[in-house]
């Protein structure tokens, strides 16, 4: 008689270990590898284990995304003893250096509602930063999405640009490789060179963050009527 096969121990998994996983592997080969059997595999699991946490793909992408941005550091921009354009910048500093350093997930941000906890706490506090600019409860909340546009749609350009996968190449390297491939013999554009290949650097960044701030603190602009 044969005796009966013993199982081993059942692999005991956790939500953020399939977060990691997702994270690992948007990084290595962007949104396209991270499938739920790639997940699976990475941890060592089947994939209904899985599902047993998240119903389909974009859950997890959606739970990735909100992990993310738990990872900004608050203390940088909730300081109200700084000034607020100073709390504005290192807000989009802060956020650009952790998303830049997984371009593969920038695009999540962009295709997900940032509603979870970690996102609304943001908003919270954008809500709070632009009120002390001397906002109202209407323009700060139009202020903080329009540096969330700003912001995300800068990285986009960013990301596309650099390749979603694969370790981060130096700035410094990526302009440089961007002012050699620029060969459109326009006048303008030859003139401009330097500042189209720089379009991916952290000063280009800030330029277009500052503008972006004089305008918010200028002369108020009535709202379009709808209809």
């Amino acid at each position: 008689m044969t005796s009966p096969v013993r199982r081993g121990p059942r692999r005991a998994l956790s939500e953020q270990e399939i977060l990691d996983a997702a994270l690992g592997l948007l990084d290595e080969g962007g949104p396209n590898a991270a499938s739920v059997r790639g997940i699976a595999a990475r941890v060592h699991v089947a994939p209904n284990a899985v599902y047993t946490y998240f119903p389909d793909k974009a859950a997890v992408f959606r739970a990735l995304v909100d992990h993310l941005l738990g990872e900004v550091d608050h203390g940088v921009f909730a300081d109200r003893d700084q000034p607020w354009r100073q709390r504005v910048e290192s807000f989009a500093l802060e956020l650009r250096a952790r998303l830049t350093a997984h371009p593969g997930a920038v695009t999540l941000m962009i295709a997900s509602p940032m509603d979870g906890p970690n996102a609304l706490a943001i908003h919270e506090r954008l809500l709070e930063l632009f009120a002390d600019a001397g906002l109202d409860a209407t323009d700060a909340a139009r202020a903080a999405y329009l540096l969330i546009v700003y912001v995300f749609g800068s990285l986009a350009l960013e990301a596309a640009d650099r390749g979603q996968a694969g370790p981060p190449t130096p700035e410094p390297e990526r302009i440089a490789s961007r002012q050699r491939a620029i060969s459109a013999r326009l006048p303008r554009s030859d003139e401009a060179a330097g500042v189209i290949a720089g379009y991916i650097s952290t000063e280009q960044y800030l330029w277009g963050l500052h503008r972006m701030l004089d305008g918010v603190v200028g002369s108020p602009v009535s709202a379009p009527r709808p209809g």
